[in-house]
């Protein structure tokens, strides 16, 4: 598949692209076919990764592995709570034509602690979320109860104990025009050091 680099594209218009991105719902087909999925991949494989420790672990499920899935989360709720019927447990399985289990499996490093090598896997995931926009496509990421139950994180094949699941990637074509949901200004957000901070301000948050 061909796809246009830095260097025949306008930055620009990749930029604006990407201000436009955000959660889309509800979704449905079309999805990705193996060679976009491929690029989405190799898009996730640039996120930084200090040491190389390559800490990222991503297990797509489709249709009809999404019911399969749903089982999976309905057993685990029974689990946590006997009353629970299930059915909304099957509903977030079968939410999207296709899932993207994001995990982690962490390894021990003098040089890279735990946190950094799971922001490695949210930098991973976040390139899949924008990777997914500009090839035209709708995800939100979603975690809850399922993300961190141990029996769907065994059933998922994270089986070592140094292994965590972190939450789903929901993927499909979005099935509305969502409005462009308004964003606060990077202005508020963003500030130029000068030197260090008196105590007198720090202290006041």
């Amino acid at each position: 598949m061909n796809f246009p680099d830095a260097t025949t594209s306008s930055n620009r218009e990749l930029l604006g692209s990407l201000l436009n991105r955000q959660s889309q719902w509800p979704l449905g087909l079309p999805i990705p076919d193996a060679d976009e999925l491929s690029l989405v991949f190799q898009v996730a494989m640039r996120a930084p990764d200090h040491s190389n420790l390559k800490p990222w672990r991503f297990i797509t499920v489709r249709n009809p592995a999404t019911h399969e899935l749903g089982e999976v989360f309905a057993a685990a709720a029974l689990k946590r709570n006997a009353q629970d019927q299930g059915k909304a447990s099957r509903s977030q399985a079968t939410a999207a034509p296709m899932l993207i289990a994001v995990g982690v499996r962490i390894s021990v490093s003098d040089k890279v602690p735990e946190i950094e090598q799971m922001l490695s896997v949210g930098a991973a995931a976040m390139n899949i979320l924008n990777a997914l926009h500009i090839l035209g496509y709708g995800a939100y990421w979603a975690s809850g109860q399922n993300s961190y139950d141990p029996d769907v994180r065994r059933a998922l094949g994270l089986t070592g104990d140094n292994e965590r699941l972190l939450g789903f990637i929901y993927v499909g074509t979005p099935s509305k025009i969502s409005r462009l949901k308004a964003r606060p200004s990077a202005a508020e957000f963003v500030t130029d050091w000068l030197g260090p901070v008196p105590d007198s301000v720090a202290s006041r948050g």
